[in-house]
């Protein structure tokens, strides 16, 4: 294996100028040196980013009977704007980030951005089904680059204990654009028509490139040779003896919450993650006609509920970069035990709306917190060098849960019907917590060897 150099903090006095600066590094005498101001800006343009990706990936849902009309093709072929975008995810983020790590991260970061503009822009000037499609076949693949890319790289800026704060940061435009970036493209279609939401999605997109450009610190490839005498096998085994804060700025406190790094690390948390997220798209891909049944809430009040739940989703992305993020070998377990109990409280509380939405609520704010804790241990467990591969995984397994997910789904609800759904997520959901206690002991287990 050959992980990054530049990712690897040296262990001398003086610090590589193209170094990110964020890692605590050790002088010859084993001073450390104050670490570098966390990159803020940065992170906050690429939330800005990834805040415009996921708007764009998902605002076909919102115009559907618009597109159709005009195109002159049924609203399910609409919807499917959105499968062949996730389809394409899955199918090309691995290939596509292996293929350019040799290339400079910022010039890939900023690319990717600018050809997701060139997509919208593209949708927004289609004259046929077929063209759109192909536009978004185009935007799919800049999408799937951008999120293996972008994760990797908000870690690649800070040392390991910070990886949470700066995911939560960078990522935290995902949510948002569920949240508001959805609503606010479907509004301005409905009230500009379609192609002009596009196209005004691809201006800012634009400017969103231009943002991350003077924003975000540039990092080198990943493909850097590793500075001699820097083993991958040191580093785990330091790690998993609590003995490495002046290679990657952990105390040693932080390093006891954290397994080693190592390649099957990625793979349990890349398969965890896919199975977490068939469960969850299992049962929220239809939580509407639940929820309007279960809980008795008017069909008017529906978006008011969505929307609380995505708000809940929102602080539990803030409760990660203030504190979850610090111990996802703790965090993650206990989510997604709460996750069962949530849950299950809204089957066992069906018919009393007041305690059924409090249960959503709860559910919510954990499974804004799961995703990104998810990621943030991937990226901890990653060598440092293959992070970028990791996050294409990880982009690839999340795809495809949600993408397994929707399908299952469907196809329970045809066989058993709408009370199967919850069970299925909870069963799997507790599947997961008994497979991340499991595979956090084996990784540390086999550092000890």
């Amino acid at each position: 294996m050959t992980p990054a150099a530049q990712d690897r903090p040296s262990t001398t006095s003086t610090s590589s100028p193209s170094s990110t600066g964020a890692a605590t590094r050790a002088s010859s005498t084993g001073r450390p040196v104050t670490p570098a101001k966390f990159p803020l800006a940065g992170l906050l343009a690429l939330a800005v980013a990834t805040f415009l990706s996921i708007s764009g990936e998902m605002l076909p849902t919102g115009l559907l009977p618009e597109m159709s009309g005009e195109l002159g093709v049924s609203e399910s072929s609409i919807g499917l704007l959105v499968s062949v975008f996730a389809f394409t995810v899955v199918l090309t983020s691995t290939g596509l980030t292996h293929l350019t790590r040799k290339l400079p991260r910022h010039l890939i970061v900023v690319g990717l951005i600018t050809v997701l503009a060139i997509s919208a822009a593209l949708t927004a000037i289609a004259p046929t089904y077929e063209l759109v499609v192909a536009s978004r076949v185009l935007g799919g693949l800049a999408h799937g680059m951008f999120w293996a890319i972008g994760g990797a790289y908000a870690a690649h800026l800070v040392p390991r204990e910070q990886v949470g704060r700066a995911l939560a940061v960078a990522m935290s435009g995902g949510t948002l654009a569920f949240v508001l970036g959805v609503p606010l493209g479907t509004a301005l279609g409905q009230a500009l028509g379609w192609r002009a939401a596009f196209g005004i999605l691809a201006g800012a997109m634009a400017l969103g490139a231009v943002l991350v450009w003077r924003l975000l610190p540039p990092v080198p490839s990943t493909h850097t040779p590793r500075p001699a005498g820097d083993s991958e096998e040191a580093l785990a085994a330091s790690t998993a003896t609590g003995s490495v804060p002046t290679l990657t700025g952990s105390t040693p406190t932080a390093s006891r919450h954290l397994p080693p790094p190592s390649v099957m690390g990625i793979v349990f948390s890349c398969l965890i993650t896919a199975v977490f997220m068939v469960g969850h798209y299992s049962f929220f891909t239809y939580i509407a006609p639940y929820l309007l049944r279960s809980t008795g809430i008017a069909e008017s009040s529906l978006s008011v509920a969505l929307f609380a739940f995505g708000i809940a989703g929102g602080v539990g992305l803030l409760m990660v970069g203030w504190f979850l993020g610090k111990r996802p070998r703790v965090s993650i377990p206990v989510g997604v035990g709460i996750v069962v109990v949530s849950v299950l409280a809204l089957v066992l509380l069906e018919g009393q709306p007041g305690p059924s939405l409090v249960a959503f609520v709860i559910w919510g704010v954990t499974f804004g917190a799961l995703p990104p804790l998810f990621q943030t241990k991937m990226l901890q467990v990653s060598p440092e060098g293959h992070r970028d591969i990791a996050s294409a995984f990880y982009t690839t397994a999340f795809n495809t849960g949600i993408g397994g997910g929707a399908l299952i789904g469907a196809l329970v609800l045809d066989g058993s019907g709408l009370d199967t759904l919850p069970l299925l997520y909870v069963g799997i959901a507790a599947v997961v917590l008994v497979a991340v206690v499991v595979t956090d002991r084996v990784l540390v287990a086999r550092a000890r060897r």
